[in-house]
């Protein structure tokens, strides 16, 4: 039986966000592996964070595979 491979996740952070800095923190302790995208230094990543949370310019937004979540509550 072929195994599953786990969707990539991209984290979109801003280094002024408490919340960015967290979820990278949490992911590293628990061996997690993401793919950062930080806006302050790629801002033509600025229209997919937008795509992604309906207008806003939030982070942390996390994606994996389908699944987005705005905003990190401490549970990843």
């Amino acid at each position: 039986m072929a195994e599953v491979e786990a969707p990539e996740i991209v984290v979109y952070t801003h280094p002024d966000c408490g919340f960015s800095t967290a979820v990278k923190i949490d992911y590293n302790n628990r061996g997690i592996s993401f793919r950062e995208i930080d806006i302050s230094v790629h801002p033509e990543a600025i229209p997919d964070l937008e795509r992604l949370t309906g207008g806003e310019r939030t982070t942390p937004v996390i994606v994996r595979g389908d699944e987005v979540t705005i905003g990190f509550n401490g549970i990843g």
